[in-house]
This record gives C-alpha cells, sequence and structure tokens, in this order.
C-alpha cells in the first residue's frame, strides 16, 4: 500500500494537470500496488479526475479529509468520483462530525485519529464514537489510528501513552482484507 504524497496534498492547486496525468498512468500501470490518495482539494480532484481519467483503476483509493463538520461537503465531493474505494479521513478529528447517512453509504472506509504535535488540540473520544456508530449503522469499515496527544480523559500524555484504543478496543477495520493488501496489522 503506497500513500502517494503523504507530506503534501496532489491535488494542490499548483500541481500541474500533466504531473497528475503521470501519476495516474504510474498507478494505473502498477496494479500490483495499492495507492491512496488523499486531499482536502476535493473540487479539484473531482474537476481533474472527471476531465482526465476515463475510469480509476481499481487499485486506486481516492479520499478527502474532514476535520470537522464544516467540511463535511467534501464527501459529497468525493462521491462524485467513480472509484472502488472512497475513504474518508477525520483525521485530525477537531469536533463532532455528522454524516447523513445518504453519503456515510456511499464511502468504503473511515479512518479517524487525533491530532499530534506539539500544539495538538484535544479530540474528544465521544466523537470518534460517534463516527465509529455511523460507520456501523451504514456498513463502512473504521479505522481507529489513535487517541492523538489526549487520553480519554483530556490528559495531555503523548500519543504513545493515550493510544489507539476507542471505548477499550482497537479499531483496525479494512475495506478489503488485510491479507488481500499484504497487510500485517499485528502490534
Amino acid at each position: 500500500m503506497v500513500f502517494v504524497g503523504s507530506m503534501t496534498d496532489l491535488f494542490y492547486d499548483q500541481v500541474p494537470d500533466d504531473h497528475l496525468a503521470k501519476v495516474f498512468e504510474t498507478m494505473a500501470r502498477a496494479s500490483h500496488h495499492t495507492f491512496q490518495i488523499l486531499t482536502k482539494r476535493a473540487d479539484r480532484m473531482v474537476d481533474w479526475v472527471g476531465k482526465h481519467v476515463d475510469i480509476v483503476p481499481n487499485n486506486v483509493w481516492v479520499g478527502v479529509t474532514v476535520e470537522n463538520q464544516d467540511y463535511v461537503s467534501r464527501i459529497e465531493k468525493l462521491v462524485e468520483i467513480p472509484a472502488k474505494v472512497r475513504f474518508v479521513s477525520f483525521e485530525p478529528l477537531l469536533s463532532e462530525v455528522v454524516v447523513p447517512d445518504y453519503l456515510m453509504e456511499q464511502i468504503q472506509w473511515a479512518i479517524v485519529g487525533g491530532e499530534t504535535g506539539h500544539r495538538a488540540r484535544r479530540m474528544e473520544e465521544a466523537w470518534a464514537i460517534g463516527l465509529r456508530d455511523q460507520c456501523k449503522r451504514n456498513g463502512v469499515p473504521f479505522f481507529f489510528k489513535h487517541m492523538g496527544m489526549f487520553n480519554a480523559d483530556g490528559e495531555r500524555v503523548g500519543k504513545k501513552r493515550a493510544g489507539a484504543l476507542l471505548d477499550g478496543k482497537e479499531w483496525r477495520e479494512f475495506p478489503v482484507s488485510a491479507a488481500e493488501l499484504g497487510l500485517s496489522i499485528e502490534r
């Protein structure tokens, strides 16, 4: 599994169209890999894919970041893309997010995590539980990465100590089996 541009946004407006075309051509040729593309620029992704890609290859997963309720509209754009796997990264989750069922049922994976780093803001465990419950209700695989820098009691303890348990359990679901992807998710 390859996270394309993990430290950038492939659909940033300064990334030329011909560069995007080369990236998509490479991903299509490397069908033995699974590629994840995550963006905050859903409008450009939908526009570019609509103009330049006949079919999103099955090995290319497309996703958007939704950090709070103000950005649920990115999911509305995401579901316009005809991809086998569309996913949403609710990371960093900065407030409660309620996704309408008609949108949630059109995504194939949800990832949730708190914020990390020196200036990290607290994620309330209830916000993540609410998203997990929305996913379960709509049959969407749910992957909980971590609490961020704060534990469930709101104490700043660091990412490692805050952990990756949600409601006392690890949630590490994928839209396809981890074995199909060649992944080991054991700790």
